[in-house]
């Protein structure tokens, strides 16, 4: 019951959002043509109670402005754009509510598995929550074998169809800290698909109120971060390619400085991690690097490299 309210919530999030002002008796009409509504019109007071569900869920207002024939619409339709998690929950939920109108959409839907996601999402989210203390067993890529330690979950994050947990570490905080070293505080990022074991403790901690997930992610294409200023990049997009970059950023620092009919020029503020070189070598032969000199000095390695694979004869 509690999931089917949310679908009601969001589908008229949902409506708001595509039609942007509406009166009451419109909205009924939608709703009553939804398939959600078993051919019922939406009644006035469930409306109204909606209205004041949706401003404590997403915290958007549905006003009414009399002055255009008592039109509904979303004031600062901004706030729920400009929030990942509530945009992919409205996202989800709009296309979970087609599905459930219309159960032969189903097998027409086709979904990106992500196969982390469903192991240990939920048991990180709960602790997350409950400001509660992991213990986990983790094996990065690489390393010879797993480890197990304590970490205190802060963000979730989703990048390339792997989920991330980003934490504080106890341990090598308080190591830094018993040594001198700097940071005081050690903040890492795990892949969920190297988690072999989760355990509860009895352990709650505090969030760190100097920690900012956004900075601590500046400048990043990923989940690999660094302590170096982002750099002014410019890349050359050929042919077509740039309408993909237009329509789906590299990075959101994403800038168009100059175009012809060959090629495209696009700025980044970023810093060039290892994510950021796996990102322009997926695109082939579409993309260069033109400045600074030592990023592209670094993508002609990564060619080279290739290219002496390509080249081997086959014994």
């Amino acid at each position: 019951m509690a999931a089917n309210l949310f679908g009601r919530y969001v589908w008229l999030v949902d409506i708001l959002l595509r039609y942007r002002r509406l009166t009451y008796q419109e909205i009924s009409d939608l709703w009553q043509e939804s398939g959600l509504s078993y051919g019922e019109p939406l009644p006035l007071r469930t409306f109204h109670n909606h209205q004041k569900a949706v401003a404590d869920i997403f915290g958007v207002d549905i006003k009414c402005d009399a002055g255009d024939g008592y039109r509904y619409y979303i004031a600062e339709p901004e706030r729920l754009r400009g929030n990942n998690l509530r945009s992919w929950l409205i996202s989800s939920y709009a296309t979970l509510n087609q599905i459930q109108a219309d159960s032969r959409l189903e097998e027409r839907i086709i979904f990106e598995d992500i196969p982390s996601g469903q192991t240990w999402l939920t048991r990180i989210a709960e602790a997350m929550r409950q400001n509660r203390v992991l213990r986990i067993t983790h094996q990065g890529f690489g390393k010879p074998y797993p480890n197990t330690f304590e970490i205190e979950p802060y963000f979730l994050k989703v990048v390339k169809r792997r989920w991330y947990v980003v934490a504080h570490n106890p341990y090598y905080s308080e190591r830094n800290k018993a040594k001198g070293v700097k940071p005081d505080d050690v903040y890492l990022v795990y892949a969920l698909d190297r988690i072999s074991c989760i355990e509860d403790t009895d352990k709650t901690f505090k969030m760190k109120k100097d920690f900012d997930v956004d900075r601590y992610f500046e400048g990043c294409c990923g989940v690999i971060t660094s302590d170096g200023k982002p750099q002014r990049i410019v890349v050359k997009a050929y042919g077509g390619f740039a309408d993909y970059l237009r329509t789906l950023p590299l990075h959101e620092s994403q800038c168009e400085i100059k175009s012809d009919d060959e090629s495209t020029l696009f700025e980044y503020h970023l810093k060039p991690t290892f994510d950021f070189y796996q990102i322009v070598l997926a695109q082939g032969d579409q993309m260069e690097v033109l400045e600074p000199e030592e990023v592209r000095d670094e993508m002609r390695n990564f060619a080279r490299n290739m290219l002496n694979y390509y080249s081997r004869k086959e014994k």
